[in-house]
């Protein structure tokens, strides 16, 4: 039947954005966001107070279940904004996450050579 053919589709377009669903989406990007920040912290926290730099099985193990937690979390509101067809917050997340995880990865990075560097300069003076 073409007639309802032509209704469902004018349904569909006249469905607007699910706004709690953006919400709620925008909430586990932020969790996601806390959770990955809070696991370079402690990785940073951890190679500062243990031996030779190393971690621990358990703190690797937390820092492992934070980013994989985080991982779930990102995809899985991913999904649901693409399903709901909600571009705009799906784009705006992703680029926000993807900013400040960058910017952690870069402090994270800086702080792995300013050690590298004092274990230098350490051995060349002793």
């Amino acid at each position: 039947m073409p007639g309802l053919d032509i209704l469902a589709a004018a349904d569909a377009a006249a469905n607007p954005v699910n706004l709690w669903g953006a919400l709620g989406c925008a909430v586990a990007y932020s969790a996601s966001l806390l959770a990955t920040l809070d696991a370079f912290a402690d990785l940073i926290l951890a190679r500062g107070d243990a031996p030779a730099g190393r971690l621990t099985p358990g703190v690797g193990l937390k820092f492992a279940s934070k980013l994989a937690a985080a991982a779930i979390a990102v995809i899985a509101a991913g999904i649901v904004l693409a399903l709901d067809d909600n571009w705009f917050a799906f784009t705006s997340l992703t680029i926000a996450f993807a900013v400040v995880v960058g910017i952690g990865v870069i402090v994270l990075l800086r702080h792995s050579r300013m050690i590298a560097d004092e274990r230098t300069a350490t051995r060349a003076s002793g």
